[in-house]
């Protein structure tokens, strides 16, 4: 297993920390301590010290021995998984989720509150910090083992502020201090970022791409977006926005998009415009005038279901998965991944008809096919892989070996440190 490298100098204890934490992270069969001191480059004694410490925080537990020839047989360290836990929070128009995760990523408990179209955010805050002390109650945790709280919210965002910067789908939503609202009515530590990175996190630490160190993971919801990751790290950009792929055109004769192009990706694929043309040719009742999200999810709901057995519902789908693998197989050659893993709230109503369709445009038309296969993947976390993602940021946080992550305490760029 390759492992990230640490240092002996003291200065950077909190580093060397991360580093075992880390490599203790990727062993979900344990590690001894001769073995983090072989894969980190510390010393037996810095390895000795920070797992003392790590144990005493509950971090890490000692699991089981491993047999070492003729000597002391080894003891085995793994993540305490019910040692401290984090809340994950998923903020999409249609519906908003709240999952209460363990140490290793799993899901405890979740629970559906109300949609972010549906409600103002001052409401939405209330809501998500309702159902988030409601988890904790009901699952017997100690809201003092829990981590901190992460946001996953459509963007663009400010990193520097916390502030959701007017998402397309969220007209109402103008410069929402999310993450200080949220901070400020929960009371724990608050990390934000986009629902599609966030998604990608999900699938690096419990999903589908969990043996991937390069791939993106594309978000279906009420929207569109990408989540990048690069050698087993996301991709965040100059400001941490990267993703935003909603107008890329696939379809030169598709339909009209609001930013005056036609066969963007993201009406191309959007749950709206297919229920639209499903109602077009009369497959479906007409949504009535301005209807919201919530209406056209269930309608969009009722056409995935008639494409099991109706042939015209069914081309509808087809007509959009062969947009998305378009789109796909774009960003594929401007990244050169190796997958595609597609998830988000609607994906498993679509996967059936989509899945075969963008696999066979991989592997057909890009341009890395003449090196190595790249191979479209289904989210295996289902709906909920936002809010998922969003507690795997607070994980993340604590794991993380980056320098910009490492906090002695709160900064600029975040309401409160993630312990």
């Amino acid at each position: 297993m390759e492992g990230r490298r640490g240092t002996n100098l003291p200065r950077v204890a909190d580093f060397n920390q991360a580093v075992i934490l880390d490599a203790v992270r990727h062993a979900p069969d344990g590690l001894s301590r001769v073995e983090l001191a072989e894969l980190t480059g510390l010393s037996a004694q810095a390895v000795s010290n920070i797992t003392r410490r790590l144990l005493d925080r509950e971090l890490i537990t000692e699991a089981g021995t491993l047999p070492a020839g003729r000597g002391k047989p080894r003891t085995l360290l793994r993540l305490h998984r019910t040692g401290h836990f984090a809340v994950g929070v998923h903020v999409d128009p249609t519906v908003t989720t709240v999952a209460l995760l363990d140490l290793v990523g799993d899901v405890v408990a979740s629970v559906r509150t109300l949609p972010a179209s549906a409600t103002t955010p001052p409401e939405l805050v209330d809501a998500i910090t309702d159902a988030a002390a409601g988890l904790i109650a009901s699952t017997g945790v100690d809201a003092g083992r829990v981590l901190g709280l992460g946001i996953a919210a459509p963007g663009p965002f400010d990193p520097g502020t916390g502030v959701v910067l007017e998402p397309p789908l969220l007209p109402e939503w103008n410069r929402v201090r999310l993450r200080e609202l949220v901070h400020e009515a929960t009371g724990h530590p608050v990390v934000l970022h986009k629902d599609a990175a966030a998604g990608a996190l999900a699938e690096l630490w419990r999903g589908a791409a969990t043996s991937l160190r390069d791939f993106v993971f594309l978000y279906l919801g009420t929207g569109i977006g990408a989540g990048l990751v690069t050698g087993g790290e996301l991709l965040g950009g100059s400001t941490h926005n990267a993703g935003e792929i909603g107008h890329l055109i696939v379809d030169a004769d598709g339909p009209a998009c609001r930013c005056g192009q036609r066969g963007c990706v993201g009406v191309a694929c959007s749950p709206r415009e297919l229920v639209t043309e499903a109602a077009d040719a009369g497959l479906l009742p007409r949504p009535t005038p301005g209807a919201a999200d919530r209406e056209i999810d269930e309608l969009f709901t009722r056409l995935c279901a008639r494409a099991a057995h109706d042939g015209a519902a069914r081309a509808i789908l087809e007509r959009s998965a062969s947009r998305l693998a378009r789109g796909a197989a774009t960003i594929a050659n401007l990244l050169d991944v190796r997958a595609v893993v597609f998830g988000g709230p609607i994906w498993d109503r679509i996967a059936g008809v989509f899945l075969p369709l963008l696999r066979d445009t991989l592997l057909t038309t890009t341009e890395a096919r003449h090196v190595h296969p790249v191979t479209a993947l289904s989210s295996s976390l289902g709906p909920d892989v936002g809010a998922i993602g969003a507690g795997c940021l607070v994980l993340e946080h604590s794991f993380s070996t980056r320098p910009s992550t490492l906090l002695l305490g709160p900064r600029d760029d975040q309401v409160a440190a993630v312990p």
